[in-house]
């Protein structure tokens, strides 16, 4: 391992979170041998524990300072939340269109994208109708409770 002390490679944790800011995510996890480490927006966190399932062995973790100060805040009145915590999927299958773009018209009740939660495919429907204006997340984003995802007019 580069750059380690005790075991933890500054390098890869610096790569992941490079990663983070570049592609917009909010958490990103590489597991290696019996090396677990996450990053988060909120947080790095440090995690040795065994990977196989094994007798639990006591785990060390630490939290370090932000990886990136939070973005800009924005206007999300308009902003349709995500309510429940998974994956957003734009369009019903791979390579299929999208179930809207930006600019689009949509009615009350119209799908405006998938999260997949727990296996189960939740489609999201529009609160209201008006126009798309902005689409917050990307295809294959996790997202958290409460998170803007489409911004309706």
């Amino acid at each position: 391992m580069s750059d380690n002390k005790n075991g933890i490679d500054k390098g890869l944790i610096r790569d992941l979170a490079n990663i983070l800011n570049d592609t917009d995510l909010t958490e990103i996890e590489v597991e290696q041998d019996d090396l677990r480490i996450r990053v988060s927006r909120a947080a790095t966190h440090y995690v040795q524990a065994p990977v196989a399932a094994a007798p639990a062995a006591p785990a060390v973790a630490a939290v370090a300072a932000p990886v990136a100060a939070a973005p800009a805040a924005r206007d999300n009145s308009d902003a349709v939340p995500a309510p429940m915590v998974g994956t957003v999927y734009l369009s019903p299958a791979p390579g299929a269109r999208a179930f809207v773009e930006v600019g689009a018209m949509v009615k009350e009740g119209q799908t405006l994208l998938i999260i997949e939660a727990m296996k189960t495919m939740n489609q999201i429907p529009a609160p209201k109708s008006g126009k798309v204006t902005e689409i917050v997340v990307s295809d294959g984003q996790p997202v958290e409770y409460g998170e803007p995802l489409v911004v309706i007019e």
